[in-house]
């Protein structure tokens, strides 16, 4: 461990100062995903029930609001929740994959395989290889949250219950159904996420005038969560019509149907508009979501010693 020296206001103190680009840096990257997405998706499982539902059957509901006080009235507080146990999981094992393995692929990508390329083309491929692994450690757990919060009567009233159901009706292949849809609805978000995200903290920082280490660490956990909600915006409304039919996939795919065959018909069924239904409060959702993971996953770098993401 070094010996203590002075700070300054936003160097890590040497005290607690992790070597960037080890194996402890990126395990500590890994940890801080799981930190920053696995409470945050949770968080907001009363606003992804009603999104699912909403895209699944436009006319459920007339508005948010009335969603919440109709479930509420019904079946309680654990009704607004209902859906957080695979949403916890889930998230967590994909926050530990996109933050962590986003961070192994930035670095390997920018320093040894393409080193010289554009900084942003980076973020593009690490962000998207980052993903494509997360995704497999999402995909089972967002396949059964998906069917509980859409089906009435709840196709299952847990998480256990509906993996063992998944798995006896229709083996482990049931968990993974969702898998391509999955990846075309997180693979271009997460490329928007982390692209705009390092682009708006840098030109936040050209603004305000001065390098990023001249600011103190507070300071720069504020860009990063502004950061965080420009980022947001974007990527929420690049995946969305993904994000729509992942829910009408894992909802109404019929047994024995191709992931092709099933996009088709249900596109029939909805149409160009179809795609875009809950929107708004997907935007609001997401941006608020991805603000706040920011912020959290840069804080816990902050707490380890490490520097903020982005600004260099």
């Amino acid at each position: 461990m070094a010996t203590k020296s002075k700070s300054t206001p936003g160097v890590p103190s040497a005290e607690k100062k992790i070597e960037l680009f080890s194996g402890t840096y990126f395990a500590a990257c890994t940890l801080g995903g799981i930190i920053a997405c696995g409470p945050t998706h949770t968080a907001v499982t009363p606003l992804d029930l009603v999104k699912c539902r909403r895209q699944v059957d436009p006319k459920i509901y007339k508005s948010n609001l009335q969603a919440w006080s109709t479930i509420m009235r019904s079946e309680g507080l654990r009704g607004i929740f209902f859906g957080w146990a695979p949403t916890f999981v889930g998230y967590s094992f994909q926050g530990a994959g996109k933050y962590g393995a986003y961070e192994v692929f930035k670095y390997y990508y920018g320093e040894h395989l393409f080193a010289g390329a554009p900084k942003t083309l980076v973020y593009l491929g690490a962000s998207a290889s980052a993903e494509f692994i997360a995704d497999i450690f999402l995909c089972p757990f967002e396949a059964i949250k998906v069917r509980m919060q859409t089906t009435l009567p709840p196709f299952a009233g847990s998480l256990r219950e509906g993996w063992t159901k998944v798995v006896r009706e229709e083996g482990f292949a049931g968990l993974y159904k969702g898998l391509y849809p999955l990846w075309a609805r997180q693979i271009p978000y997460t490329m928007v996420k982390f692209a705009t995200f390092e682009s708006a903290v840098g030109q936040i920082y050209k603004t305000l005038g001065k390098p990023k280490e001249e600011y103190g660490t507070l300071a720069q956990t504020g860009v990063s969560f502004l950061g965080g909600y420009i980022a947001g915006i974007g990527c929420a409304t690049i995946s969305h019509p993904a994000d729509v039919m992942v829910s009408k996939l894992n909802a109404d795919r019929k047994a024995g149907e191709s992931a092709g065959a099933a996009i088709g018909r249900i596109y029939k069924n909805i149409g160009f508009k179809g795609l875009w239904n809950g929107l708004p409060v997907r935007i609001g959702m997401i941006g608020t979501l991805t603000a706040f993971q920011w912020l959290i996953y840069d804080s816990f770098k902050v707490y380890l010693g490490l520097p903020t993401t982005g600004g260099h």
